[in-house]
């Protein structure tokens, strides 16, 4: 089966001097009325953040030629995932982003209209859909041992600790700032053994809450040499029935789907590397797109669950980043795009596509540096999805 390049339009909405990108890939950054889209700003790009290095919180008016407002400013942000900048899913005028509050990393409510803003006693990572919870994580930890996605600036409580049972996941409470403990790195690492994990460092990374939010997946990941290995789970909110969703060699982007499925680019023993559909809590597992798609990329689908989004990474000799959409019923696949990625980027600061659905579908947000800027796009997709879907 091959791809079909149909390269869509796009449309630049962020301009220089300043660089703006959005983040990852698994957020709207469009608001619920579609005018508004959120973005990050900062003085320069290529190199990592050093302490106190702030990143402007903006704000993309959609039906204002683009006008562009910064309206607030964060000291905790890194080039992957910025600082954790979305809609507070229960409003439609707050969002949330991380920030430092003197030795301590926290996240700002703040309400695009009154300005007003109220602070919370941990740094999120994802919230529930639901608006209740955000989960949290060491981001200092990740900035040690996964440069691009951890803030700089602080010291890492469990330094020097391989799996400390005081740190792991944690489950802040939204209307009532409080935080817990759910998941020790330790609990996982003594329930789910291997030798290898013996001595090393390990941590968390990568939580999503399931779109029910009842449960929520995780990454535990820990060091081997140069490389990382990583173990998939999932979990209730509270850190209860915690299942082993994938513990062979190595699990990579993912997002859920429904309530019971995920999709993740993942290496099985039966097929190596490839989208992955699995069912929770069950040994269910289907390959989607099976060998289409160049490698790893940032999957996510269409709210009808129609369409799957995903993007690859670029390699020699032109270093393209390459958009894909894929018909799940139909089994075609699109090239919609191919934007230059500058190799000299060192890789904690390369500028991944991190594609991002519009909520209705139409539209696609991704960040790119093919034209020598960080900056923020969209696609329009009717003309694929419209016509074929």
């Amino acid at each position: 089966m091959g791809i079909t390049k149909r390269h869509l339009p796009v449309k630049k909405i962020s301009a220089g001097p300043k660089h703006h990108f959005f983040g990852y890939f698994d957020k709207y950054p469009w608001d619920r009325s579609g005018r508004y889209l959120l973005a990050h700003e900062t003085d320069f790009t290529g190199r990592q953040p050093e302490s106190g290095e702030k990143a402007g919180i903006c704000l993309i008016d959609l039906c204002d030629n683009n006008k562009l407002t910064r309206i607030a400013e964060s000291s905790a942000w890194c080039w992957q995932q910025g600082a954790m900048l979305q809609w507070l899913n229960d409003s439609d005028d707050e969002i949330i982003f991380n920030d430092r509050e003197g030795d301590s990393f926290v996240s700002r409510i703040m309400n695009i209209k009154t300005q007003k803003m109220r602070t919370l006693c941990r740094p999120v990572y994802c919230l529930s859909p639901d608006g209740q919870w955000a989960l949290s994580l060491n981001f200092s930890r990740l900035d040690t041992e996964r440069p691009g996605y951890g803030y700089p600036g602080l010291t890492d409580i469990a330094k020097g600790v391989w799996h400390p049972d005081f740190d792991g996941l944690w489950l802040l409470d939204l209307k009532k700032n409080t935080a817990k403990l759910v998941i020790s790195i330790d609990q996982i690492v003594q329930t789910f053994h291997r030798e290898e994990m013996d001595n090393v460092m390990s941590w968390f990374n990568h939580i999503l809450f399931s779109p029910d939010s009842r449960r929520f997946a995780f990454f535990h990941r820990w060091r081997v040499g140069t490389r990382h290995l990583t173990h998939m789970f999932t979990a209730n909110i509270d850190g209860s029935d915690i299942y082993p969703l994938n513990l062979e060699d190595m699990s990579s982007h993912y997002t859920w789907i429904s309530a019971k499925q995920i999709i993740n680019f993942s290496n099985r023993h039966a097929d190596g590397w490839q989208y992955h559909l699995f069912t929770d809590k069950t040994d269910k597992i289907e390959t989607i797109a099976q060998d289409v798609f160049p490698g790893d990329g940032h999957c996510s689908y269409s709210t009808d669950s129609k369409w799957m989004l995903t993007d690859c990474y670029p390699s020699a000799p032109d270093y393209q980043r390459k958009l894909f959409l894929y018909n799940l019923s139909r089994r075609d696949a699109y090239e919609i795009g191919s934007f230059y990625s500058d190799p000299s980027y060192p890789t904690p600061t390369r500028c991944d596509l991190h594609p991002n659905w519009a909520r209705d579908n139409s539209q696609v947000c991704i960040d790119s540096i093919h034209e020598g800027e960080r900056q923020v796009y969209i696609i329009d997709l009717n003309e694929i999805v419209d016509t074929n879907s």
